[in-house]
């Protein structure tokens, strides 16, 4: 053997290659104990630069190209394909180009709005919201969506502040228009989509659609000049007090559109809208990302858990879209046969529970659940592209390295976010004011659910007179089969909460009040306040100088609105 060596002798290994070798397996170890997500990341990070870097190069070329644009393009390129399906009717590409293309004539004949205009859309979940939303974007209208759940006064603040030039009402909320009506300036021109009308001074559109011509309008009437410029207005929820206008971009817009292709869905997707229209989530991600796709969407009127699955089933569907409690009330649902036969693949939203998640897909099946954060009015947005259980369960690696943010404790707890401290940002936080001190509603709410007879809370603030800021209420669920421990919820808030964050009033309803997008609703709760006279539900009053809660009576009350009755 020894010749052999002699003659063909074994090549010498460098001598930095085992050091080498060491360092690499050392730092993969690394990697995969402390930054376990890191390439997902890195690939994540990569497909949104090469995302803003098409935005960027179109820029550069002098073309700005809006997601109407896209939509436009692609009913020239498919205009065969199914774009809508709404209760069993196919809308194609070229359908939905067309139809707002007449609703587009209409108003350019009529000659009310010039360029830039603003007109106020108080529909429902139909086709005709997306053929009025995008008819009106080609003619360079902004658009601002209305909640339909939204009333009397709240609504009338909603139209007033977007001062609008025109108010279109779908056929289906004319209740709600005449209410308002006597209440609407004088210069606003209403136009609802029916064919006749007992209202004075109010016009028709659907019978004036269908004698309009299908030709586009001219396309430098919706022409974008600056991606920055303004395109929709979309209102929040009114969760905390009355809605609020968030003025959305043609740039957010497009941020928003690109969230699907983000998270995986691709044009051969069918996706499944259940929530409102006038909410981003469905308007942006849904529709916007149907189109930055090139996909199918299914619109549905208006959610049903009961029907949902039947329809993911019926229709193909492959990408759904949640928010809030919706996937608790589909978990709530009686169990049936075959609720794991679907082609379901792929849910995006925001504020499911960790426990809920988990139920969801035991229950469903291997469903990738995308949370992200993303505030209508917000300026960054958080998205959990890993399925990683958890909205905010991580932080991108990349984004930490780049960005300066932090998640509140009570993340360490709930998967819900709260608040974002950005630098040079606006620090937004919903709370209530009180003794001089804000209180965060989500810590107070927090704080009462850990007690075991407490099903949901609702944290909200109420005036009381000659008194500044808000005094603190809580709407309480109680679990089935127990009652209200007064003792025990006394001893709970003034143990972890500070004194001006214990609430002053309990509230015990049978039932939540949700907003249209499935958040619980304040505002109405706020309104009513806590009058025992007017209010059904037990009442009940923090007495510190009993260091109790006690029931509130129509005497107690009285003393508090007298001053008598120290808070």
């Amino acid at each position: 053997m020894s010749g052999w060596d002699d003659l063909y002798p074994l090549p010498v290994l460098p001598s930095w290659l085992p050091g080498t070798a060491v360092a690499i397996v050392s730092l993969h170890l690394i990697q995969k104990l402390f930054f376990p997500y890191f390439w997902a990341d890195l690939r994540y990070l990569l497909k949104v630069l090469t995302y803003g870097l098409r935005v960027e190069m179109y820029r550069l070329q002098g073309r700005i190209v809006t997601i109407l644009d896209k939509f436009v393009k692609l009913a020239e390129k498919q205009p065969h394909k199914p774009f809508l399906i709404y209760e069993g009717k196919v809308h194609t590409y070229r359908d939905v180009d067309r139809r707002s293309n007449r609703i587009a004539q209409v108003f350019l004949h009529h000659g009310a709005l010039k360029k830039s205009d603003t007109v106020a859309l108080l529909m429902s979940n139909e086709p005709d919201f997306i053929h009025v939303w995008f008819g009106l974007a080609k003619l360079g209208c902004v658009v601002a969506f209305l909640n339909f759940n939204v009333r009397s006064r709240s609504l009338l603040h909603c139209v007033s502040s977007c001062e609008p030039k025109i108010l279109v009402v779908g056929a289906d909320l004319l209740g709600t228009l005449e209410e308002i009506l006597p209440n609407l300036q004088k210069d606003l021109s209403v136009w609802i989509m029916t064919k006749d009308s007992t209202f004075p001074s109010v016009h028709t559109l659907l019978d004036k659609i269908e004698a309009a011509s299908e030709d586009p309008v001219p396309v430098n009437r919706r022409s974008a000049n600056n991606l920055k410029s303004s395109v929709l207005y979309i209102f929040t929820s009114g969760t905390t007090g009355l809605p609020k206008a968030a003025v959305i971009s043609h740039m957010q817009v497009l941020k928003g559109a690109a969230g699907l292709w983000a998270f995986g869905a691709t044009a051969e997707d069918i996706i499944y809208i259940t929530l409102p229209l006038y909410h981003s989530a469905a308007s942006l991600l849904g529709i916007g990302g149907c189109i930055e796709l090139g996909a199918t969407c299914v619109l549905k009127k208006k959610f049903s858990a009961s029907q949902f699955w039947s329809d993911c089933k019926k229709y193909n569907v492959t990408v759904i879209q949640y928010i809030g409690e919706l996937c608790r009330y589909l978990c709530s649902q009686p169990v049936k046969e075959g609720e794991k036969n679907h082609k379901v693949r792929l849910a995006v939203g925001n504020g499911v529970r960790n426990d809920v998640w988990r139920e969801f897909l035991g229950r469903f099946g291997p469903v990738k659940i995308c949370e992200f954060y993303g505030a209508t009015e917000g300026n960054i947005c958080f998205m959990n592209h890993t399925g990683k259980i958890g909205s905010v369960g991580r932080t991108n690696f990349f984004y930490k390295a780049r960005l300066v943010f932090s998640f509140p404790k009570s993340m360490r707890r709930t998967p819900s976010l709260v608040t974002l401290a950005i630098r040079d940002t606006q620090k937004r936080n919903y709370s209530v004011r009180w003794k001089g001190e804000n209180v965060a509603t989500t810590e107070v709410s927090d704080v009462i659910v850990m007690l075991d007879f407490i099903q949901e809370v609702n944290v909200y603030g109420v005036s009381v007179p000659d008194h500044e800021g808000k005094a603190g209420m809580a709407s309480l669920i109680l679990k089935q089969n127990t009652s209200l421990d007064l003792e025990q919820m006394y001893k709970q808030v003034v143990t972890y909460l500070p004194s001006y964050a214990c609430p002053l009033f309990l509230r015990v309803q049978k039932k939540m009040e949700m907003t249209g997008t499935f958040k619980q609703q304040k505002l109405r709760l706020v309104d009513e306040g806590f009058n025992p006279s007017t209010i059904t539900d037990p009442l009940y009053f923090l007495d510190n100088s009993k260091k109790a809660y006690v029931l509130l009576t129509k005497e107690v009350y009285e003393l508090i609105l007298f001053g008598k009755m120290k808070l």
